[in-house]
């Protein structure tokens, strides 16, 4: 026997207007929030780990992990130590330096940028910067480091891989120093308080529309 076509969306009919059964309903609010949340952290765990002797890292580009030829590219890294705990830029003597691909070892870096302890989403203190790819195409992030105690954690060279999309060009180092400054005051990481308050937003949405439908019923 083959169930009617309907009946999918006969089921979804009844758990928006059936007013005998308010767990329906409270499960699929539930369930459009789970999947919000999960949107999330599929960001999250879409930055790769690396690791290199007991330190973990992952480097976070913005805007949207997407630099482009000739802007301003705020980058953060976040590193942890063995059993996860965060490593501050005042723990690290730590050193970025930015290679175009390909390279050879040994070939001196195409910027090296200066790190600064940043405030990142809900964490304090990590190495952040701001630094421009004069070209479009394929880089490599080098960040290495050592202890500022020695013996809490080992020394680390992580090697990240990023592809930069076509922009401007840029020709000089002054062009490069112009677009920095007219960037100064942004803060690093804008893009995660918008996201929130869009979930926020779309539930506050879900949950007045399905109040609406329970007192018509």
């Amino acid at each position: 026997m083959f169930l009617p076509r309907n009946r999918g969306r006969l089921n979804i009919f009844t758990i928006l207007t059936g007013h005998k059964d308010k767990s329906k309903i409270k499960y699929l609010l539930l369930l459009v929030l789970s999947s919000l949340i999960a949107t999330k952290n599929t960001q999250v765990l879409a930055h790769t780990v690396k690791i290199s002797a007991d330190v973990g890292g992952t480097v976070h580009l913005e805007p949207n992990d997407s630099p482009r030829a000739g802007e301003v590219t705020q980058g953060w890294f976040l590193l942890t130590r063995k059993g996860g705990q965060v490593i501050p830029l005042k723990d690290c003597h730590c050193q970025l330096a930015v290679y175009a691909e390909p390279h050879v070892t040994g070939e001196p870096a195409l910027i090296q940028p200066l790190l600064k302890p940043i405030q990142a989403e809900r964490y304090q203190g990590i190495p952040g910067t701001e630094f421009i790819f004069p070209k479009p195409g394929a880089y490599q992030l080098q960040l290495s480091g050592k202890p500022v105690t020695a013996g809490s954690f080992l020394p680390f060279e992580l090697k990240f891989l990023v592809t930069v999309a076509t922009g401007k060009v840029v020709n000089s180092p002054q062009e490069v120093e112009n677009a920095i400054s007219k960037q100064q005051g942004r803060t690093i990481g804008l893009t995660q308080p918008l996201i929130w308050l869009g979930i926020l937003l779309i539930s506050g949405g879900i949950v007045i529309f399905l109040v609406q439908i329970n007192k018509k019923n």
